[in-house]
């Protein structure tokens, strides 16, 4: 509620100064002015926020740059959670600032600088009010950071390392990083879809909690502190890690151990994502699936099944959505194909063994052979995803692949189209009274036009495994539509006009209506089929 202007006016040049020394030399961002001759933040958004303060203080970036020579830099390491660096002054001496995870920093000073500028020890009440003041900032889901320096008086030497303790304090920063739009949505989109969230932070623990409510993922699960993490033994590891939401103050190696738990004692598939800090969300999908978001350092990545290089949470729920559409589609497919190939091989091979001819020749199987497979591919492959994927339970790692719901269809299917090509074959002449020298051929002609209208509108019931409705969206797949249509067309061209290649003789009006009709009929066997109740395994 302070302007910047006012709160520089009520603290001393000195402090001013020290502040803004700190925030430009201790940096990992730039200010630089654009094409358009406006001055531009680039970093990280955790940087970037740090310099538009420094900025609204009335700080300038590159003159505090140039009035210090730069002897050192610690770049921000994820396990000190700190980053440093140490400037030479102009009477020779030397300064270190340092910047990092706030209760850390803290513990490493022993001074403070008071509103008036001075440099006065850290007892226990000065301690008590920046601990409240962290911990408050932590609650409004700020993240908090603490800027300390330390007057190096000897030589400073380029490969020592720089100074752990003894810092002044300047003080502590919270910063709002605003939850991106859509992921409380996602979140609760990942929950429906059986998929429980988990943060993976860097930030301190009361952050993480309050930025994991507001975007629903801290419920009722727990929240844990790396630091706690790491002194558990395997047993209590195995009994809180299905229980954990939150790990704050988390280091690589604790990214590891929790990835390597989900996939091999949890058996669940990890992936990774995140632009490379401790700011990312991790999630794992129950018994499948898709775990995904840990932040992307290379020891989460080395771990993982899957990376994705994007830090957008929503990412996770189209990730997610893709992956189970490219499943099913497959699974819609080895179901068609497996039909197709099921009565081709019965009606074959139970023909040949009773009459001693098969109904289908090769010419006509080469071509439902291209049905099956290419055509049928492209049709049933292409099927966009859509927002009823992610109401679905997961799949097993270790999940039949051809589930309970395919068994179902594969085995009525099946059947329907052997009872239909066998009447056909056996009853066919007497019910159609075809007779005369070509009822052979006319015969085996309408078995075969059958069989396909049978696998043309099978493709149209495969669109949907389990539901009735399998017209929605019909119209929009413009590959679906097309396969079918060639695929009619070029039957129609086979059977009246490609007889000496495929064996075929021209069918009569009749003929074909019943061709079709017995096609469409596998329409409603089929929805009557998917009211069966069966598992999903």
């Amino acid at each position: 509620s302070i302007d910047s202007s006012d709160f520089s006016s009520d603290l001393p040049d000195s402090a001013i100064a020290i502040l803004l020394e700190s925030i430009f030399n201790n940096t990992g961002g730039e200010v630089v002015k654009n094409e358009n001759g406006k001055i531009e933040i680039l970093g990280s958004p955790t940087e970037t926020a740090i310099l538009e303060f420094g900025l609204s203080l009335g700080g300038d970036f590159h003159k505090e740059r140039q009035a210090l020579k730069l002897v050192k830099v610690e770049p921000f390491n994820s396990i000190k959670k700190r980053m440093g660096v140490v400037l030479q002054l102009p009477d020779g001496g030397y300064r270190a600032h340092c910047k990092g995870a706030s209760e850390i920093i803290l513990a490493a000073c022993d001074k403070f600088v008071d509103s008036n500028s001075k440099i006065v020890p850290l007892d226990e009440d000065s301690i008590s009010h920046l601990n409240d003041t962290i911990e408050k900032f932590a609650n409004e889901a700020l993240r908090t950071l603490c800027l300390a320096y330390i007057d190096i008086h000897d030589e400073f030497l380029v490969g020592s390392p720089i100074p752990v303790n003894g810092y002044t304090c300047v003080g502590i920063v919270g910063i709002k990083d605003p939850v991106r739009p859509g992921v409380r949505e996602s979140v609760a989109i990942c929950r429906s879809a059986g998929i429980t969230v988990r943060m993976v932070t860097g930030d301190n623990i009361n952050t993480a909690k309050a930025i994991a409510r507001e975007c629903g993922i801290l419920t009722d699960g727990i929240a844990i502190e790396g630091p706690e993490f790491r002194e558990m033994s395997e047993k209590e590891l195995l009994d809180i890690i299905p229980k954990i939401q939150v790990m704050a103050r988390s280091s690589p190696m604790d990214k590891h151990t929790l990835v390597k738990h989900l996939r091999t004692t949890f058996e669940e598939v990890v992936a990774v994502t995140g632009d490379g800090t401790n700011d990312a969300p991790a999630l794992h999908e129950a018994d499948i699936g898709l775990a995904m978001g840990i932040a992307g350092t290379e020891v989460a990545k080395e771990s993982a099944d899957v990376i994705i290089l994007d830090d957008n949470f929503s990412t996770i729920v189209t990730v997610a959505k893709w992956g189970r559409s490219v499943y099913i589609n497959i699974q819609k497919f080895v179901q068609f194909q497996l039909i197709v190939n099921v009565v081709a091989l019965i009606v074959n091979f139970t023909s040949a063994c009773l009459t001693g001819n098969a109904p289908l020749t090769a010419v006509q199987l080469l071509w439902v052979n291209m049905i099956m497979d290419t055509l049928g591919a492209l049709a049933l492959a292409t099927e966009p995803p859509n927002d009823e994927l992610m109401k679905r339970a997961p799949v097993g790692r270790k999940g039949n692949f051809i589930s309970n719901v395919m068994w179902r269809n594969i085995t009525g299917q099946s059947i329907y189209q052997f009872v239909i090509i066998w009447l056909l074959q056996t009853r066919g002449k007497t019910v159609f009274h075809l007779d005369g020298p070509d009822s052979d051929l006319i015969l085996n002609t309408l078995i075969f036009n059958s069989f396909v209208f049978c696998q043309v509108f099978n493709e149209i019931s495969s669109r949907d495994m389990e539901r009735i409705n399998v017209f929605e969206g019909i119209l929009k797949n413009y590959v679906f539509t097309a396969v079918l249509t060639c695929t009619a067309i070029f039957q129609i061209i086979i059977v009246e006009f490609l007889g000496t290649y495929a064996n075929t003789s021209p069918l009569s009006l009749k003929l074909w209506l019943i061709s079709v009709f017995l096609g469409v009929l596998g329409m409603p066997i089929g929805a009557a089929l998917k009211m069966i109740p069966v598992g999903s395994v």
